[in-house]
């Protein structure tokens, strides 16, 4: 069993930056594929940033070049960096852990709570 929180959401002007981590507790985390999503309301949940047991990274072309996501596995943690916000990244965000090593074809074994990040002048 894997217990992830979120952490590091808020208010933030359009252009700015935020950090987001999310703590995992329980079982090792680091043979499993990890990942960021987010749901803005009226919107179905999206996949915005995932990586690997191997470290490789997938981004949503949305986020392209504006976030990045990291993970340190001795710390049990994961982290998305975002830079340059918009209006349109406002969403809850959630940690995931996958079933396997890799993001692809591969469902969601754990998720956070979620935290809120919201981009408003």
């Amino acid at each position: 069993q894997v217990q992830l929180v979120e952490s590091g959401g808020g208010l933030v002007q359009p252009g700015g930056s935020l950090s987001l981590s999310c703590a995992a507790s329980g079982s090792t985390i680091s043979l499993n594929a990890m990942g960021w999503y987010r749901q803005a309301p009226g919107k179905q949940r999206e996949l915005v940033a995932a990586i690997s047991a191997g470290a490789l990274k997938h981004y949503a072309d949305s986020v392209k070049g504006r976030f990045a996501i990291s993970r340190d596995n001795a710390k049990k943690k994961l982290y998305l960096e975002m830079n340059s916000l918009k209006p349109e990244d406002t969403a809850v965000y959630y940690c995931c852990l996958y079933y396997s090593s890799s993001y692809v074809d591969s469902g969601v074994d754990f998720w956070g709570q979620g935290t809120q990040v919201t981009v408003s002048s």
